[in-house]
């Protein structure tokens, strides 16, 4: 399955190739078109051990988050394996799964065992689990593989499970993976703020009724223990037929009782649909949350917000301590009575003993019958917007290219387009363009949204720059780091620069999304052949290409760099577009070819 969502690796858990893509990619497969994908690498992960005490499913994928980095999946695939993997619970695998995206994989994937039977029978698919099982042997890895994985994987890396301890990842980013027991030191010495503002718990990746049963459970025995939460605390479902079933369960009152609030059932704070008081004032401060990412300034604006990554029963905890460095394994509590008290492990369920229930499931399905071809939009406005085809590629080389923005470190698909407040204008991409490269690090000046505008000579706004070299017929270009456009599968975030002219995208690395997308558009995305040549790239730059004019596969490109004394430097640049691909460029984008092909 392909989806629309960097969050489509979910259905990993319940052994599927599920795996994310850019808008326009379904689009093409929508439209009768293939779909490709360069053959991934494999990754291994064999889970021996079984889970006990605090230690979650979750903490399986933070720790190999912390072992991979978030580049260190790029274009593989990762198979959990072993007797470890298979006492994991359906959704603890699809946690798993889900956050594979935060360290590049292509997808992850378990193989079907008894756990996903059970979860499919209690969902109401007892046909499916019926032809699963039928075929048992054929969704499993073979025995050889168990025996001998170095033999089958490009990479095997093994987990205890035993063993395995709470992680905490973050903050910035969540491959920086702190074990719980070294939290105490590790803040102390990076200067994280440790007291603990907001616990949030839920999304699509934490929301299962194990998840919630078993930090409900926490809660309610805080309750009797006479504790409140010194953090504010937060449940965000991920489905009505969980939260139906939880409040029916009774584990919504155990979160009131202790003090806590539940959120809608969406995407919520995770993708910073989240009105935060006080967040305007960007004060340093630190919040816990289930959630796969904790990008600066992605869940509230705030890019002094340090975000920490746990599971929901740790992000419970420690909301009821108030401090990031407290470990419910060690450490006590003093409650209302002044005295000291300590936590037990979560106990829960995998699935409702009753089943899961629900009333209205929230969906409606589209009208068959008058169905009409005619998309009207009214003019005037400001949150939709009917697209205009981007122009084809004229054949010539693109020279006198300037520099719009050299980017610093970390860009994820938030640092290129914003969520939260901007989610409104999705459908209308002039406006949702005024967050182009906003939070992206400006080279030349540490600095977010402040460039040198060469027009005007002040150091301005990227997107207002950008208008003015897009109103002046000046072609340009971006340079950026590693693992550019990492993250959630944006569409904008490629779509944004090419609506408002910027002609290249090179970079050290990019995230395989953002890649892809970037050349549905219509755009150059293209890497440094040498990643050092990123070093020769100054301010006032100009750029152009050589022999653009004959964009082959597997040839590399050159591009002239123009310096201001009027010295030259001629760098290569490498690309991993196909033949159909350099027919999206130069057709101005694949929306564009398709329709010339109807």
């Amino acid at each position: 399955m392909i989806g629309t969502d960097s969050h489509t690796v979910n259905a990993g858990g319940l052994g599927m190739i599920a795996i994310g893509v850019g808008g326009a990619d379904a689009v093409d497969v929508m439209a009768g078109m293939p779909w490709e994908l360069k053959f991934p690498k494999q990754i291994g992960i064999h889970l021996i051990g079984e889970l006990n005490g605090w230690a979650t499913a979750k903490d399986i994928i933070l720790k190999v988050a912390g072992l991979l980095t978030v580049k260190g999946g790029t274009d593989s695939v990762i198979e959990y394996f072993g007797t470890g993997a298979e006492k994991l619970s359906c959704t603890g695998k699809a946690t798993i799964c889900n956050m594979g995206a935060e360290v590049g994989a292509t997808t992850s994937i378990f193989g079907y065992d008894n756990q996903m039977e059970k979860y499919l029978n209690s969902t109401g698919r007892e046909s499916v689990s019926k032809l699963a099982n039928a075929v048992k042997e054929n969704l499993q890895a073979d025995k050889d593989i168990f025996n001998n994985p170095e033999e089958f994987y490009d990479e095997v890396l093994e987990i205890d499970l035993s063993k395995l301890e709470p992680y905490i990842n973050g903050p910035f980013t969540p491959d920086k993976s702190t074990p719980i027991s070294e939290m105490n030191a590790i803040a102390l010495a990076e200067n994280w703020p440790t007291k603990v503002a907001v616990g949030l718990i839920g999304s699509c990746t934490n929301s299962s009724y194990e998840d919630i049963s078993r930090s409900a459970s926490i809660a309610k025995q805080a309750t009797k223990l006479g504790l409140k939460t010194k953090a504010k605390l937060t449940i965000t479902p991920g489905s009505e037929q969980v939260r139906f079933t939880i409040e029916r369960d009774g584990f919504i009152d155990d979160f009131k009782n202790l003090g806590a609030e539940v959120f809608a059932n969406a995407c919520g704070p995770c993708i910073g649909q989240w009105y935060r008081t006080g967040s305007e004032k960007k004060e340093k401060n630190t919040i816990v949350h289930s959630f796969n990412r904790n990008f600066a300034k992605r869940a509230d604006g705030n890019p002094n917000t340090h975000a920490f990554v746990a599971s929901p029963e740790i992000v419970t905890a420690i909301a009821i301590a108030g401090d990031l460095t407290f470990n419910p394994i060690t450490d006590s509590l003093v409650n209302i009575k002044g005295e000291k008290v300590k936590l037990d492990p979560p106990t829960g369920f995998e699935l409702p003993p009753q089943g899961f229930d629900v009333k209205d499931l929230g969906f409606q399905a589209p009208d068959t019958k008058n169905i009409s071809k005619e998309i009207v939009v009214n003019f005037k406005s400001d949150r939709l917007q009917l697209l205009t085809p981007f122009s084809s590629w004229n054949r010539e080389n693109i020279i006198d290219m300037k520099l719009l923005i050299k980017v610093k470190g970390k860009c994820t698909t938030d640092h290129i387009s914003m969520a939260g407040p901007w989610l409104k204008y999705r459908g209308h991409l002039d406006n949702i363009s005024e967050n182009m490269l906003t939070g992206a690090i400006n080279f030349y000046n540490n600095q977010p949204n402040l460039i040198m505008n060469f027009l005007s000579g002040k150091y301005e706004a990227v997107p207002t720059t950008q208008r003015q070299y897009q109103i002046a017929g000046i072609p340009t270009l971006v340079v950026g780091d590693e693992n550019y456009g990492e993250g959630s599968s944006r569409e904008h975030a490629a779509m944004e620069p090419r609506f408002l002219g910027v002609k290249a995208v090179l970079v050290r690395s990019f995230a395989r999304i953002h890649e892809t997308n970037l050349k549905k558009q219509g755009m150059l995305a293209l890497t440094f052949s040498n990643p050092n040549d990123y070093n020769l790239i100054k301010e006032d730059d100009l750029f152009d290409f050589l022999d653009l004019t004959n964009f082959k596969e597997n040839k590399e490109l050159h591009l002239k760099i123009r310096h201001k004394d009027n010295s030259e430097k001629i760098i290569k640049c490498k690309h991993s577009f196909n033949k159909t691909q350099i027919d999206w460029f130069k057709a101005g984008s694949a929306l564009n070819l398709i329709r010339s092909q109807q």
